[in-house]
């Protein structure tokens, strides 16, 4: 699975973290990214979702 976040489209809103703790995180900036090493989604079956639930798209899974 490859996961790919658009910096420019990110609002912060955190819903990705939310969903997907185990995967997503938020910068200093508030700003989504991947945690360390969950690059690829870790299996985490809220991957997905938590891309669903980005209120601006910025989260596309491949």
């Amino acid at each position: 699975m490859r996961i790919d976040i658009d910096k420019d489209a990110c609002i912060g809103a955190g819903q990705c973290a939310l969903t997907a703790p185990d995967v997503f995180t938020q910068d200093d900036d508030g700003y989504s990214t991947l945690l360390p090493g969950r690059e690829d989604g870790a299996g985490s079956p809220l991957v997905r979702e938590a891309a669903r639930a980005c209120p601006v798209s910025a989260i596309t899974v491949s």
